[in-house]
C-alpha cells in the first residue's frame, strides 16, 4: 500500500508564454523522469506532443505525467494557457489538490492568469506561485508581487528573493535559511553553490524575512506570542505554519527564478513537497443525487472506502479511447467492473496505465489519490462518476461554458462524409466545450467553440489526425435574443375533432430575467385551476420554444415565465394540451415583450509597443470597442477593452500589421449586450436570407 501522505497531485497553470511547459520540462529533468530536456520553441517539449502544439509552440490539451522528488510521488498536469482552451485548466483544477501558478517576470499578472486564478479559487485549490523569466528584459519580481496583491486580491508570501535582474540574474536567496543559491552559466540545474547572502542584499533579506515570519506565524497563536516576546521561531515551526496557511488558502508562498536558465526550480519542487496538501488534507468531494443536489455524504479519501472516481478527460489515441480518472477513494483493478452512475451501466476496466505525456506504463491496479488513464470504457464522458456497483454514489459534476463562435463545415466528397462523422464523435468525447449541430434547414454541420483558434485547431485535427478534408464557411457569432418588457397575457388551446379533445388555458406573465439566468419558470397558481401535474408540461412548452427567437431565430435567453392562473377540463385536458398551449403562448407574447438581439462581448487584453499605441486604440474604437484601462509597462502598454466578438475575427493579423509583429492579444467571453438598431436590422436581414436560401 502506498502512503497517501507522500502523494502530491498538482497542476501547472499560467497565461500564454509565461513558461509553464518549460517549468514542467525542468521538473521532469530534475526528478530524473527525462534525460534530454526538450524546448518549447524547438517543438520538442515532452508534454506538448500534438503536432499542432509543436508547430505553434503552445499547449492545447492538458498532459499528465508523474515523477518522484524527495521520496514523494508527484502527479503533474501541464495545462494550456491560451484562453480558447481554459476548459482544460478548469477540468484539471477540478481533480487536483494543489497547483503552481507561473507568472512571467516581465509580463506579470496577465488576463489568462486572472481567469485561471479564479477557477482555482472556485475549486479551492491550494497554490504556490513561481515568478518565472527573471532573466528577461523588464523583469521585476517586486512588481509582480504587487500585481498579485492588487489584481488577484491574493496574499503572496515571498519565500525567495532574486539575486540580480535581467541579464545579471544569477540566483535566489532562500529567506527561511538566509542562504543564497547561486548558479554558474553552464545551464546545468545542479551547478549551484549555497553561499552567504550578498552583502548588498542583507538589509533587504531581513526586511522581507520579517514580513514572511509575521505573516506565517498568524497560523499559530503560541508561536506568535513567543515571537512577540523576542523568541526567534525555528525553521520547522515556520514550515509547519506556512503549510497550514497554504492549505487553508490564507496566503500563497511565492518563489522566483528562470526555468529556461535552470535557476530556482529545485526550491519550487521543495515547496510542492513542503507546503502543498496531500490527498487526505483536501476537503473531500461532495456526493450528489441524480438531480445534482448534495446528499450530505462525501467521498472520504481512503483506500479502504468504496470506489469513487471522476472521469475528467477523454483522449483518443492510436490505442483507442483513454479515459483519465482521478480516484478519490477505494481502488480499481484490471478486469473488474465499475458502475457509471450517469448511465446506470457497469463498465469493465480493460487496462490501467500511468501516463507520461503520450507514453504509458501498464499498471495492475490503482488506488485513492492516483491519477491514471483507463482503456476499455465504452460510454464514459467527462464529468461522469465511476464507483463500486455495490455502493453507488455520484460526485459533483463539472459545468462547462457555452461556445461563443460557430462555423459551418461540409465534407469535400461522400467518402469524407462518413469519416467526418466518426472524427467529430471522437472530438466531441474529448472536449466538452466543443459542440456540433446539424442545421435543420440547410443540412450543414455547424461546429461551435470558444474562439477562432479553438475551431482552427479542430479543423486541423480533422484534416491531419483523421484524414478528413472539409470546406469551411466563415465564422458566425452566437447571437442571442432576449426581452425588455413585462407582459401579462393569456392563451387557450382548444381542439375538438371527434372523441375526446384537447383543452388547456394558461394565464401568465413574461418578464426579463437577470443577465446570465437563462430561463426561469415559476407557478403561482392556487386552488387547482391548473392541476399541479400539468405545471411541468407548461414549463416544457416554454423551455422547448426558446431555442428559436422571434426576430432572427437565435435562442432566447434571460427571461422568466410566471404561471398565474388558467383553466382545465376534466376530460379534455392533458399534459400535451398544456404543452401546446405554452408553445403557442410563447409565439403570441414574446413579440409584444420588446424582443431584442444581444451579442457576445469579449474581454480583450492587448499589448502594444508605445510607438504603435495610438493606432491600436484607434482600431479598437473602430471595432466598437470600449477602452476600460491602459497600463504602461517597461516595453509597451497593456490595454483592456470590451469589444463585440463580431468585430474581432482576424484581429491577430491586423494587430501584427499595425505593430510590426510585436503586438499580442488575448480575449475571453465577458457578457452579452444589446446590439444597435442598424446592426440588429442587418442580422435580421441575414437570417431571413438564410431561411429563404434553405
Amino acid at each position: 500500500m502506498t502512503d497517501l501522505t507522500k502523494y502530491r497531485n498538482i497542476g501547472i497553470f499560467a497565461h500564454v508564454d509565461a513558461g509553464k511547459t518549460t517549468t514542467t520540462e525542468r521538473i521532469l529533468s530534475l526528478t530524473g523522469k527525462i534525460h534530454k530536456i526538450g524546448e518549447v520553441h524547438d517543438g520538442e517539449a515532452t508534454t506538448d506532443f500534438m503536432d499542432q502544439e509543436r508547430e505553434r509552440g503552445i499547449t492545447i490539451q492538458s498532459a499528465a505525467t508523474s515523477c518522484e522528488w524527495d521520496g514523494h510521488r508527484l502527479n503533474i498536469i501541464d495545462t494550456p494557457g491560451h484562453v480558447d482552451f481554459t476548459i482544460e485548466v478548469y477540468r484539471s483544477l477540478k481533480v487536483l489538490d494543489g497547483g503552481v501558478g507561473v507568472f512571467c517576470g516581465s509580463g506579470g499578472v496577465e488576463p489568462q492568469s486572472e481567469t485561471n486564478w479564479r477557477y482555482a479559487n472556485d475549486s479551492e485549490v491550494s497554490r504556490i506561485i513561481f515568478v518565472n523569466k527573471l532573466d528577461r528584459v523588464g523583469a521585476d519580481f517586486y512588481r509582480v508581487i504587487k500585481q498579485v496583491e492588487e489584481v488577484l486580491g491574493a496574499i503572496p508570501v515571498a519565500m525567495t528573493l532574486p539575486i540580480g535582474e535581467e541579464d545579471e540574474f544569477s540566483g535566489v536567496v532562500d529567506l527561511l535559511t538566509r542562504k543564497a543559491w547561486i548558479w554558474d552559466d553552464s545551464n546545468d540545474p545542479l551547478a549551484y553553490e549555497e553561499k552567504d547572502v550578498p552583502e548588498d542584499m542583507v538589509d533587504l533579506v531581513e526586511e522581507w524575512r520579517v514580513k514572511l515570519v509575521e505573516r506565517v506565524l498568524e497560523q499559530d497563536d503560541d508561536a506568535m506570542e513567543k515571537y512577540l516576546d523576542g523568541e526567534e521561531p525555528d525553521i520547522d515551526t515556520l514550515k509547519r505554519c506556512t503549510r497550514k496557511g497554504t492549505i487553508n488558502l490564507d496566503f500563497f508562498p511565492t518563489y522566483c527564478g528562470s526555468a529556461f536558465k535552470n535557476k530556482g526550480v529545485q526550491l519550487v519542487l521543495n515547496a510542492v513537497v513542503d507546503y502543498l496538501p496531500n490527498p487526505t488534507e483536501v476537503k473531500p468531494q461532495p456526493e450528489v443525487d441524480m438531480e445534482g443536489n448534495e446528499t450530505g455524504e462525501v467521498a472520504t479519501v481512503s483506500i479502504d472506502s468504496p470506489l469513487r472516481a471522476l472521469a475528467f478527460k477523454i483522449m483518443d489515441d492510436r490505442y483507442g479511447a483513454l479515459t483519465f480518472i482521478r480516484i478519490y477513494s477505494g481502488r480499481i483493478e484490471k478486469g473488474t467492473n465499475v458502475l457509471n452512475t450517469f448511465t446506470g451501466k457497469t463498465e469493465r476496466i480493460g487496462r490501467i496505465v500511468e501516463m507520461h505525456a503520450d507514453t504509458r506504463q501498464e499498471l495492475e491496479s490503482a488506488q485513492a489519490g492516483d491519477i491514471v488513464a483507463v482503456l476499455g470504457m465504452k460510454n464514459v464522458q467527462t464529468g461522469h462518476t465511476l464507483c463500486d456497483p455495490d455502493h453507488p454514489a455520484t460526485l459533483e459534476p463539472m459545468v462547462f461554458p457555452d461556445p461563443v463562435i460557430s462555423i459551418a463545415v461540409s465534407p469535400k466528397d461522400k467518402a469524407a462524409s462518413q469519416k467526418m462523422g466518426v472524427a467529430l464523435g471522437k472530438m466531441l468525447a474529448e472536449d466538452p466545450s466543443f459542440h456540433v449541430e446539424t442545421d435543420e434547414d440547410s443540412g450543414e454541420t455547424i461546429l461551435k467553440g470558444m474562439g477562432e483558434l479553438h475551431l482552427d485547431i479542430k479543423i486541423d485535427i480533422m484534416k491531419r489526425t483523421h484524414g478528413v478534408e472539409v470546406e469551411v464557411g466563415k465564422p458566425q457569432v452566437a447571437y442571442r435574443e432576449t426581452i425588455t418588457k413585462v407582459v401579462e397575457d393569456s392563451y387557450t388551446h382548444k381542439k375538438q375533432s371527434g372523441g375526446s379533445g384537447q383543452y388547456g388555458r394558461i394565464d401568465y406573465t413574461i418578464e426579463p430575467g437577470e443577465p446570465g439566468t437563462g430561463f426561469e419558470f415559476v407557478s403561482k397558481v392556487t386552488g387547482g385551476n391548473v392541476p399541479k401535474e400539468f405545471w411541468p408540461a407548461v414549463q416544457k412548452g416554454f423551455n422547448m420554444s426558446r431555442d428559436k427567437g422571434v426576430l432572427a431565430g437565435y435562442p432566447m435567453m434571460d427571461f422568466k415565465v410566471t404561471l398565474t392562473d388558467g383553466a382545465f377540463h376534466a376530460v379534455d385536458s392533458s399534459a400535451i394540451a398544456f404543452e401546446l398551449a405554452a408553445r403557442a403562448a410563447y409565439r403570441q407574447t414574446i413579440p409584444k415583450a420588446g424582443a431584442q438581439i444581444i451579442e457576445p462581448i469579449m474581454k480583450v487584453d492587448v499589448f502594444a509597443p508605445d510607438a504603435h499605441l495610438g493606432d491600436v486604440i484607434g482600431d479598437l474604437n473602430r471595432r466598437r470597442g470600449m477602452i476600460k484601462s491602459q497600463e504602461t509597462g517597461p516595453t509597451g502598454a497593456k490595454i483592456k477593452a470590451d469589444v463585440p466578438l463580431a468585430e474581432m475575427f482576424g484581429y491577430i493579423g491586423d494587430l501584427r500589421t499595425m505593430t510590426s509583429g510585436r503586438g499580442q492579444f488575448s480575449m475571453e467571453f465577458s457578457h452579452y449586450t444589446a446590439v444597435g438598431k442598424a446592426i440588429a436590422e442587418d442580422i435580421i436581414k441575414e437570417a431571413k436570407a438564410r431561411d429563404e436560401a434553405s
